[in-house]
């Protein structure tokens, strides 16, 4: 992994929508990239979900990132604008963490970080889950859509590159969002390359 000096800050959210194992093979793909260094930050109930969803202490989750901020740190480097990142991406994104980013609402950390994010017009990716999706979860995710450099990048699951596997499914998923974010995974299938 590159030194501070000379990396490309890519932030991770994790919240406590279901999708824990997606923010795990996000953190796994970021590590595979030479010249990142990944800075998370985890709310609570993120931490509650993933004693449902991933095999293991969460602190294996920590673990797979250069830097774990704690969710109450709002004095931590991710939470000022001269901590210059490449941008955040929220995975998975819960509804109440939309709803804190879409009316700067920065009570937290991973909010704040967020919030910030915006502010120095970074791009942030939301992987946004719920489903069914409210008239109230619409507007907000309209309104996170409408501003510069923002993209919402629900899980959506594609078959077109012929995933064999959960982890391909994840894979790819989380190579979408990370595009997003100009991170260019190795392997990602895009339309008329696959096989």
């Amino acid at each position: 992994m590159a030194s501070r000096a000379d990396a490309r800050r890519i932030v991770v959210g994790v919240t406590g929508a279901s999708g824990t194992p997606l923010a795990a093979r996000c953190l796994r793909m970021l590590r595979e990239i030479d010249g990142i260094e990944v800075h998370l930050v985890a709310s609570e109930a993120a931490r509650t979900t993933a004693a449902y969803e991933f095999d293991g202490p969460f602190e294996d989750l920590t673990a797979l990132a250069d830097v774990c901020h704690d969710d109450a740190a709002l004095d931590a480097p991710i939470a000022s604008g001269t901590f210059e990142t490449g941008g955040m991406i929220v995975v998975p994104c819960s509804m109440k963490t939309a709803a804190g980013i879409a009316s700067g609402y920065s009570d937290s950390l991973l909010l704040r970080a967020a919030d910030v994010t915006v502010k120095e017009g970074r791009r942030l990716v939301l992987v946004a889950r719920e489903a069914p999706l409210s008239v109230i979860h619409l507007q907000n995710l309209t309104r996170l859509a409408s501003l510069p450099g923002v993209s919402i990048c629900p899980p959506v699951l594609s078959y077109y590159h012929r995933p064999e596997s959960l982890e391909d499914m994840e894979r790819h998923i989380v190579a979408k969002a990370l595009q997003q974010l100009g991170v260019d995974v190795e392997g990602f299938a895009r339309w008329g390359e696959a096989s």
